[in-house]
């Protein structure tokens, strides 16, 4: 059935992919919202992007003055003045100014205002129509049933005119409702939410295909942002399909003997999770896994959410790893950011603008686990499955960290259970021995391919990390109660010499 609707695709970043291809061409979309989840720049953004593309359209304003809407083009760098000056953007102002006085005389239409919209679709051969906002009519007149019939007029009039027409309406909460006088879906054959709810001290926005009459598309929430001259920037996730390759090709990780344990290296087209307590040597794996990759030319991008740059240099520097000599090379890239500095959506966005920008041929981000306490812990698995599918479909490697929440150990992986999207664990723990602390390094796990099953000793030191002999009489350090063990009289060893 879905094969017979065609889509417009809107090139808002990430909306064609969650409503499989756009907005049903020829048909009226309804975007519903709060105050301030984005349905103007939705509207106008919709425009812009088919303006771009050789598409004109008209913003017929039905709540805000026509300069008001110019204002908002200005503010994300679109030109609505050569655009209007070309006859790519009409812009007609039906607004009303709450203190002059409502006179309904007869039978309530919208003959009028139809009028000027069909002879601006006309003169510009417009292909896209967004009116903003239908909750204003309501608002304006007593004649709810009026209103309503109007509006359906209108609806199959922009239809004959095959335009592909958004339309905005309030809604009074997150949840109830669909819009604010609840008939204002049902002049639309399609239906989109936005959403702009505060979860932990922090507004979230999010956007949810209601309803697509006869035409496929992505169910349930999906989050997005608003970015400053781009506009609404909508992240997948789930929507992401597993349709990367797989290849068998081996990077190292700077360190021989890791390399050793698994079985060669890093997979290229794999995530690895560097997980363990603070002060065990993850941001050091980092150093070495992107000094390792800069000594061969590769481009190494290192997204830091802990650490400032001049920390991390100085860090690799005790380490012997000069970070300004790569980055002078332009082999090496630092990005810095304190995590509660916006949205999780907002963090995305900016990592895929750096890939994408700097096209690294190795990926580390350090830490998870400073970014996981920003959101949910829904919203921040989705932003660890969005960035590993991220990698995964440009098959970078990429090297995650995470702190455990013990220092011995005992506790799970990441506190969002990232492991099952990840395809190479590595822990750190710390361990005592002799009345004397020190670190241990296990591969748990390593997707397609054999690996080092043994605890080893993890050594850090000015001349950065060195892994050393196993753990043989020591047991419980991943439970997080290591014991010493007499191996001469270990009943399992005892057990299967006999």
């Amino acid at each position: 059935m879905s094969a017979t609707i065609s889509k417009h695709e809107t090139f808002i970043p990430g909306f064609d992919t969650i409503t499989a291809g756009g907005l049903p061409t020829g048909r009226p979309t309804l975007v519903a919202g709060t105050s301030g989840s984005g349905k103007t720049v939705f509207a106008a953004q919709f425009l812009a992007e088919g303006i771009r593309r050789g598409e004109p359209g008209v913003f017929v304003s039905l709540e805000e003055h026509g300069d008001d809407i110019r204002r908002i083009y200005q503010s994300f760098g679109w030109p609505h003045e050569e655009w209007e000056a070309e006859g790519l953007l009409r812009i007609i102002d039906a607004s009303y100014d709450p203190n002059d006085e409502i006179i309904q005389v007869g039978a309530f239409d919208f003959s009028a205002l139809m009028g000027r919209v069909h002879l601006a679709a006309e003169q510009l051969g417009a292909r896209r129509i967004s009116i903003d906002s239908i909750s204003t009519l309501f608002a304006q007149y007593d004649q709810t049933d009026a209103v309503r019939r109007e509006l359906l007029r209108m609806t199959l009039s922009l239809k004959r005119l095959n335009l592909t027409a958004v339309m905005t309406a309030e809604r009074v909460e997150e949840y109830g409702q669909v819009a604010r006088y609840g008939v204002e879906e049902f002049v639309a054959d399609n239906v989109i939410i936005l959403r702009n709810v505060l979860e932990v001290e922090k507004r979230r926005r999010t956007l949810e295909v209601l309803k697509f009459r006869a035409a496929r598309h992505q169910k349930g929430e999906y989050p997005f942002t608003i970015v400053e001259g781009t506009g609404v920037v909508c992240v997948p996730l789930t929507a992401m399909e597993l349709t990367q390759g797989s290849e068998d090709v081996r990077v190292p990780s700077g360190n021989t003997t890791l390399d050793e344990m698994t079985g060669g290296g890093y997979f290229r087209d794999s995530v690895i999770l560097v997980s363990g307590a603070t002060g065990t040597g993850k941001t050091l794996m980092v150093t070495e896994f992107l000094a390792a990759g800069a000594r061969r030319g590769e481009r190494c991008l290192l997204l830091a959410f802990e650490e400032s740059s001049a920390q991390l240099h100085r860090s690799a520097k005790g380490w012997g790893v000069d970070y300004g000599t790569y980055e002078e090379a332009g082999t090496l890239k630092v990005i810095t950011a304190y995590p509660e500095s916006k949205g999780l959506e907002d963090h995305l966005v900016d990592i895929t603008a750096a890939i994408d920008e700097f096209q690294p041929d190795r990926v580390a981000l350090d830490s998870l686990s400073a970014l996981e306490r920003v959101g949910t812990n829904r919203g921040a698995r989705e932003f660890i499955l969005a960035v590993t599918a991220l990698v995964k479909e440009r098959r970078i490697p990429g090297l995650f960290t995470s702190t455990s929440s013990m220092l011995l150990g005992g506790a799970a992986v990441t506190d969002q259970h990232v492991s099952t999207i990840t395809d190479t664990i590595v822990l750190l723990r710390y361990v005592e021995v002799d009345a004397e602390v020190r670190r241990s390094i296990v591969v748990l796990k390593m997707r397609g391919s054999e690996h080092e099953k043994a605890i080893r000793e993890f050594i850090i030191s000015n001349s950065g990390m060195a892994i050393g002999d196993t753990f043989t009489n020591v047991r419980g350090i991943l439970a997080g109660t290591p014991q010493q063990v007499d191996v001469d009289s270990d009943p399992v060893r005892e057990m299967f010499i006999e």
